[in-house]
């Protein structure tokens, strides 16, 4: 994959939420459209867990990103009327400084000895690209599944950033279901004995760990639903060796086993690790003691909550406590319900139900 083309590099040491620091980090990310004179109508996009910073196609990279349908010229997000910025998350390892970049002060890879990741962090990514362009005011913030947690804490951490919030099938932090699975997925990579302590060899990485991991998330991404509908009990007809006789008989196990490779080797294992762990320790009620707190530090025009009934990830009844806690401070707040079968992954696999109502939160 390749990486984004644009980088800001932070000056000095990036002191980490948590603790720690990193050494002059770069961020990664792309843009679309031009920054108007006013310098207010710059959009800033944070991502899932595993997307880089590529979102739709650019002149310099013109492969088809992770929401090519939404960003463009008379698309939702109008890059004829909008400056659309995408962040490739702190810890990614897609441009941006993660576990898998090289540590300046010792010239190996930070790997394990790289600080404890939050999505404070990330949005301290994201301010930084900001920063460098001469943004004072955001139009809107977005954020998808973990980036709308990264989108939070943004715009707790800058009020004066003013703006909207577009969040989309998020939360205000993780359920135990969530955390549970996440931790699970975690456990299936570091018990790969090519994981090695995180000291792998980049070139044989721990890729039956991640493939676990990997069908596991899809089993969570998607929904039931879709799956009967899509797969029913349909059975393909294959070879099997010894190993694989307790399994592989359904077409619903090919379809996972072709998700896990196609993941397989384009995430490097230790960033996959770091930022799943930072989406398990968000908390808004950590800014100031409780949720309520945490909402009484926005400032913001409008906001819109979008969730999905089939979503097992981020269920709507998350969406809804979401909006309802936003309402408290925000005086203009939707909660938007989408019955959209494809679950969680609804936001990048079923754009004619999301277009129309992002299409309406830009009019």
């Amino acid at each position: 994959m390749k990486f984004p083309s644009k980088t800001v590099r932070f000056d000095g040491r990036f002191v980490m939420h948590r603790n720690g620091y990193l050494e002059s980090p770069t961020i990664a990310y792309e843009t679309w459209g031009e920054l108007n004179g006013k310098g207010d109508n710059a959009v800033i996009i944070f991502t899932g867990l595993s997307p880089s910073a590529h979102a739709a196609s650019t002149p310099g990279n013109p492969s088809a990103g992770w929401w090519e349908d939404m960003i463009g010229s008379g698309l939702p997000l109008d890059s004829d009327r909008f400056f659309v910025i995408c962040i490739n998350s702190l810890g990614s390892c897609f441009g941006s400084t993660g576990p898998a970049s090289i540590n300046p002060e010792t010239g190996n890879r930070y790997r394990l000895a790289f600080p404890t990741l939050s999505l404070e962090d990330v949005a301290e990514g994201g301010f930084e690209v900001i920063r460098q362009l001469g943004i004072e005011k955001v139009h809107t913030t977005i954020g998808c599944s973990m980036g709308g947690m990264s989108a939070l804490a943004f715009c707790i951490r800058h009020p004066q950033l003013g703006g909207r919030l577009l969040s989309i099938s998020s939360a205000a932090r993780a359920l135990p279901f969530s955390i549970a699975i996440r931790s699970l997925q975690r456990e299936m990579i570091v018990k790969d004995p090519k994981w090695a302590g995180g000291n792998y060899d980049v070139a044989d990485p721990p890729v039956v760990g991640q493939r676990l991991a990997r069908k596991l998330g899809m089993m969570t991404y998607r929904s039931p639903r879709e799956w009967e509908y899509r797969f029913g009990r349909e059975r393909i007809s294959l070879e099997m060796h010894s190993d694989e006789m307790f399994f592989g008989d359904f077409a619903v196990e090919s379809y996972l086993e072709t998700h896990a490779n196609r993941f397989t080797g384009q995430f490097d294992a230790n960033c996959y690790l770091y930022l799943s762990r930072a989406s398990d320790l968000f908390d808004l009620a950590e800014h100031g003691g409780s949720l309520k707190a945490g909402f009484s530090k926005l400032a913001l025009d409008s906001a819109m909550v979008i969730g999905v009934e089939t979503d097992l990830l981020f269920p709507i009844r998350q969406q809804q406590e979401l909006a309802d806690g936003l309402s408290v401070v925000v005086s203009d707040v939707e909660f938007v319900p989408l019955d959209c079968i494809k679950g969680h992954d609804s936001f990048l696999v079923d754009m004619d139900a999301f277009r129309p109502v992002i299409s309406r939160f830009f009019r």
